[in-house]
């Protein structure tokens, strides 16, 4: 069996397309069906549905390609290891939420370049909407999430942390020196807020209209920390996670507040598809993104 073809069926199977893959491989397309129909006959088993100008994976086609990602891997793994000199090379793409990026990419990414100097992160934000269809169309390896909890066997959650999340307020702000505030004080306020449908927003959003609340925000923006800036000038409240406001809060110039029965779940989570083949690049992104905290 040509371990060439395994690679191919991998390839072809990541991106469901064998244009796209012969344009990855730098093969042209009669070479990327001729090496599918071989390894189709040697399994016996047909790997992909060929309907209209479409492709996906039969059940036989997934399974087979548990084994062919293995069987790179392993690959990979013993040129690695018969060949000490030989380092992890390549571009992982990583699609995170706005607010991850200084926490995650700048903490320690000096560290991880110098331990992998031939790895490059291309790294994209969006919303958690747009981080999933980037996955699910193989335009990103990795997606990191700051949002409700992922369930789906579609996907491999590689690490995940629970975010604590606050509604926040200068030091010298009234409110700030209540124990507990109701919710129904802070609407009064004028809030700075990320975007609508933005992760943590949209979970504060979902949480208020249960209670038949909503917040008109005086300043929608995607940076949490230029909004943190504002409420750091006494401009109004706003609702960010811990990470963000920590060096805030350590300083004396922000007060999170308690508010009574308020609590919302946020998570960090780090997730690749299921169908994906994870790379020597993508193993070193992965740990080194797990190996780092938010607090």
């Amino acid at each position: 069996m040509d371990l060439r073809s395994l690679n191919t069926f991998v390839q072809v199977a990541e991106v469901n397309s064998f244009t796209k893959a012969a344009e990855i491989l730098g093969y042209s397309q009669p070479t990327i069906s001729f090496q599918i129909k071989q390894l189709e006959k040697e399994l016996g088993v047909q790997l992909f549905d060929r309907i209209g100008h479409g492709i996906s994976l039969t059940d036989g086609g997934r399974a087979a390609l548990t084994y062919a990602q293995q069987i790179c891997r392993l690959s990979q793994e013993m040129e690695s290891g018969a060949n000490h000199t030989k380092e992890p090379e390549g571009e992982v793409r990583l699609a995170m939420a706005d607010s991850l990026c200084i926490a995650l990419v700048l903490r320690g990414f000096t560290q991880f370049q110098k331990q992998y100097p031939h790895i490059s992160i291309n790294v994209k934000t969006a919303g958690t909407g747009e981080l999933f269809r980037l996955l699910d169309h193989n335009e990103v390896d990795i997606v990191c999430t700051l949002d409700s909890h992922v369930y789906s066997t579609s996907y491999v959650i590689a690490n995940e942390e629970k975010v604590s999340v606050h509604f926040i307020c200068a030091a010298e702000h009234p409110l700030a020196k209540k124990k507990q505030v109701k919710i129904e004080e802070l609407l009064e306020q004028p809030f700075f807020l990320t975007e609508k449908e933005m992760s943590y927003r949209r979970i504060l959003d979902e949480k208020l209209a249960q209670n038949s609340m909503e917040i008109h925000p005086v300043l929608e923006i995607g940076s949490p920390d230029l909004i943190c800036k504002l409420i750091e000038q006494n401009a109004g409240i706003s609702f960010l996670p811990d990470f963000v406001t920590e060096a805030a809060v350590q300083a004396g110039t922000i007060k999170r507040l308690q508010v009574k029965a308020f609590e919302v779940a946020v998570w960090k989570q780090l997730l690749y598809h299921r169908e994906k083949w994870v790379s020597p690049p993508m193993q070193a992104v992965i740990a080194y993104l797990t190996e780092l905290r938010l607090v």
